[in-house]
């Protein structure tokens, strides 16, 4: 209630400015034919006290309106975000494999940090110079109809410019979305220490940043080429609005002249008249605005429409607790979405409590979309996946990935205390020390963690201030901690020690046996000389398990795992 009395009081105090203004001017003329002076001054003092606190008191509301519209602007934005995220993060890993859904999201980020809150400002402003100028309108019409409608419509031919231009630039912005995010990648490139190696010893930053330059100059001109149509198209619709005005404002001296009205009246149409321009050019603004905003908009209402193909089930099974069958791929097959090579086909294999179970084969032979199937972060094309004889797209995701510890190839480096890098492993969990410290035991990564500056609550990593950067092997140690800190009854370890020499991975896999009880572990390698403490090894080719059986068995067989454990051997002959 407070807001729509601060909004009427905003929009008709000018209208009260005006008419004092009148008073004034009128008290002046007449008292230049008065013989007391002292008593005209009497008679005008008041009405420009009065004035004064007029303008004061607009003044004093329209700082009010621009915190209040700052505030709920700010409010709005973080809001949006919070979409943003929420739909970033339930969407399925599959959009994330396809150019299209970064496309939307670029959009939708362009957007999302002000467009929302321009709709707001916008339709504030909307309503103010609405209720000004109907204001005006009446005091206007009080003189002539036609002046009003004749201001009115000399501003059409510009909204429509506008109009014309926010409906151009909407749809060239979605045309160039990619060649705008080719730019922002090369961009990206320039300024990331993650590339700044290469960069320097390959000589590629000229490279990058002409290939930069060139993107965004074609972008410049054709943008450029927009504005340049919609200038000369408002020159056009200015001509038109400018006679009308002049015209008018004519036609308001001429009365004057003829003493149709008084000088006073003249100054209050005249100002009016103005005032009234004013308030029809925000109008028109913002109706463009809001026009262009719904259109943007557009971009985030694409993005937050994503559905995620990997559903929930309703209602969900609970989760066996503890496990005692296990996991179960049952001929299962798998395409990638957009793709034409089946990435798995008809994948048999079983992991039991207790048990450890390796995976290997050359790179792109399944291994990895194996265990993201397992996550659920896809849906087989075919066949089953099952825990404990239950399949799992009947349990909640939420409940399922709480069972399951992984450590990719690909491992996050979180910018954040090594606290924190570790106890995001299970944020469930308090971020007690010395659990923590334990996990970092357990991965050989407590006297590298202790060596730095601030131990535990050092900040790792070079983006903030004291950051401290940790090498590879380093690194894939505080993600091992980060498995151990989670001790979830489904472990799968990726890669897990690439970057680790010999005696440091041999170490990590000791203290990883030790702590297996009931836990059914899964670990992927390309060093057989781990894979081999395996209970069980599934060998992969082209999407297929070719063999299987422990590291004696399958030595015994001299078929494809036998070979690459001798080609592996060679090297430490």
């Amino acid at each position: 209630m407070a807001s729509i009395t601060l909004l009427v009081l905003q929009a008709f105090l000018p209208l009260l400015s005006l008419y004092l203004t009148k008073l004034i001017v009128d008290a002046v003329t007449a008292g230049l034919a008065a013989a007391d002076k002292a008593a005209v001054f009497s008679q005008i003092w008041p009405l420009v006290l009065f004035l004064g606190l007029t303008v004061l008191v607009s003044n004093a509301i329209e700082l009010i309106f621009e915190l209040v519209n700052e505030a709920h602007g700010e409010v709005v934005r973080d809001y949006t975000f919070s979409l943003l995220h929420a739909k970033s993060i339930a969407v399925d890993l599959e959009y994330y494999e396809n150019s299209q859904y970064y496309d939307a999201l670029h959009r939708a980020q362009q957007e999302a940090h002000y467009r929302p809150a321009s709709v707001l400002y916008g339709l504030t402003r909307l309503c103010l110079n609405g209720l000004s100028s109907l204001g005006l309108v009446g005091l206007l019409v009080a003189l002539h109809p036609a002046i009003a409608l004749l201001l009115v419509g000399a501003m059409l031919p510009g909204l429509l410019v506008r109009l014309r231009y926010a409906g151009s630039l909407y749809r060239w912005q979605r045309r160039q979305t990619e060649t705008e995010r080719q730019a922002d990648y090369f961009n990206w490139m320039l300024i990331q220490s993650e590339y700044a190696k290469e960069l320097r010893l390959f000589n590629l930053g000229s490279l990058f940043a002409e290939r930069f330059g060139r993107l965004r100059r074609q972008l410049r001109q054709e943008k450029l080429e927009l504005a340049r149509d919609r200038a000369i198209w408002q020159v056009l619709s200015q001509m038109s609005a400018t006679a009308a005005v002049y015209g008018a404002f004519g036609f308001i001296a001429y009365q004057a002249a003829i003493g149709a009205i008084t000088l006073g009246d003249l100054v209050m149409y005249s100002q009016a008249f103005t005032a009234l321009q004013g308030t029809l050019k925000g109008i028109l603004r913002s109706l463009m605005q809001l026009y262009a905003d719904n259109l943007f908009l557009g971009n985030l209402y694409e993005f937050l429409d994503l559905k995620p193909k990997v559903v929930e089930p309703n209602p969900a099974s609970p989760i066996p607790q503890p496990l005692r069958h296990g996991i179960a791929f049952e001929q299962v097959s798998f395409q990638y979405p957009g793709s034409s090579r089946i990435a798995l086909q008809d994948i048999s294999l079983t992991v039991k409590p207790g048990e450890v179970v390796a995976l290997v084969g050359e790179n792109g032979s399944g291994k990895t979309t194996t265990i993201k199937l397992l996550c659920r972060l896809y849906d087989p094309t075919s066949g089953r996946i099952t825990l404990d004889k239950v399949d799992l797209r009947q349990f909640s995701l939420g409940d399922l990935r709480r069972q399951i510890t992984v450590i990719f190839q690909d491992y996050a480096k979180y910018n954040l205390s090594v606290q924190d890098n570790i106890w995001l492993g299970n944020i469930d969990a308090q971020p007690a020390p010395e659990a923590i410290a334990a996990a970092a035991h357990y991965a050989d990564a407590h006297r590298a963690i202790e060596s730095l500056p601030q131990g535990y609550d050092t900040v790792l990593g070079k983006q903030f201030t004291q950051g401290e950067d940790l090498s590879v092997g380093q690194w894939q140690k505080v993600a091992m901690a980060r498995t151990f800190w989670r001790d979830s009854p489904i472990i799968v370890l990726d890669e897990p020690t690439s970057a680790l020499d010999p005696k440091a991975e041999a170490e990590v896999f000791s203290q990883f046996r030790q702590l297996l009880a009931r836990q059914a572990a899964i670990l992927i390698s390309h060093r057989l000389s781990t894979v081999k403490l395996a209970d069980r090894i599934y060998v992969f080719e082209q999407g297929r398990i070719v063999e299987s059986g422990s590291h004696s068995e399958l030595m015994t067989k001299r078929g494809l795992y036998a070979q690459l454990f001798e080609i592996q051997a060679q090297h430490y002959r």
